[in-house]
């Protein structure tokens, strides 16, 4: 991005974040990370399972089943990439995840939805 000629960085994932994420799912066996979304993807068998986003907070991986109760028992809301509600993911503000009990229960359901996939 250029700003009256100069370059801009664009904006980075909260890296202590990242690392928070990093020491929770520390052992689990086919653990990834990649750049994906304009964050960092935590990654189990190859299937995204939570992602420290360039906006701040997580995006989740849920199951689409659970999408409708979490969004109305949460302060999580809808995932919207390109203008289109992406139905298995959702946001989590960092305010969400200020205490890691609440990171934890995010990273957790990530963990578990993405176990239930095939592996890639």
């Amino acid at each position: 991005m250029s700003v009256a000629g100069r370059s801009v960085p664009a904006v980075a994932y909260d890296e202590a974040l990242a690392e928070r994420i990093r020491d929770l799912l520390v052992g689990e066996p086919e653990l990834g990370e990649q750049k994906m979304f304009g964050g960092l993807a935590f990654l189990l068998g190859g299937n995204m399972a939570v992602c420290a986003s360039r906006e701040g907070g997580i995006l989740v991986r849920v199951d689409p089943a659970e999408r409708e109760h979490l969004l109305a028992t949460t302060g999580a809301f809808p995932m919207v990439m390109g203008g289109r509600t992406m139905k298995g993911f959702l946001r989590v503000e960092a305010d969400d995840l200020r205490t890691e009990e609440e990171l934890a229960a995010w990273v957790g359901r990530g963990r578990g939805y993405a176990r239930t996939l095939p592996p890639k």
